[in-house]
């Protein structure tokens, strides 16, 4: 598994495993949350318990940007080592990428401070605060260059 980050020494990581969904809209353009202390993130969060990973990113898109989603095929998955400033906390986030694409349109997201923006693939690998949700963007813009791939629904 691809892992980002460095680990320190002698310190007690949490493990969250979490999904995080790739949107790209009619324009080409990649879903985007930037929340209220201006980081970006992809669209998906944490599973909470009993929840599947298509449970959990369906639930985190109607949290999020406000919509129903189709999950599609699995990207790949890779973890990131990181200190949460917001939790003063040792992370290790694996997340687990999956393609998705918009079913429906319910209004504003129902979490506060999350809003959606939409970038290009190379905007979103530029602006992303994650690695490894850089790596899974890069992912996705070499199947689509290299092999002129479909993407979104299960292959």
């Amino acid at each position: 598994m691809k892992q980002f980050g460095r680990k320190e020494k002698d310190k007690q990581y949490n493990f969250r495993p979490g999904v995080y969904g790739l949107l790209i809209n009619e324009e080409n353009s990649l879903a985007v949350i930037e929340t209220e202390n201006g980081k970006f993130f992809l669209p998906g969060g944490g599973i909470e318990a009993g929840e599947t990973h298509q449970e959990c990113l369906k639930r985190e898109a109607i949290e999020e940007m406000g919509m129903e989603i189709a999950v599609g095929s699995f990207i790949g998955c890779a973890q990131q080592y990181f200190y949460s400033t917001n939790q003063c906390k040792y992370m290790l986030s694996e997340g687990h990428f999956y393609s998705c694409y918009q079913t429906g349109l319910l209004g504003e997201p129902s979490e506060p401070g999350h809003y959606l923006r939409w970038f290009s693939l190379v905007e979103a690998m530029e602006y992303l605060f994650h690695e490894h949700q850089v790596w899974a963007v890069g992912e996705v813009k070499n199947r689509l260059t290299n092999v002129g791939d479909s993407y979104g629904k299960d292959d």
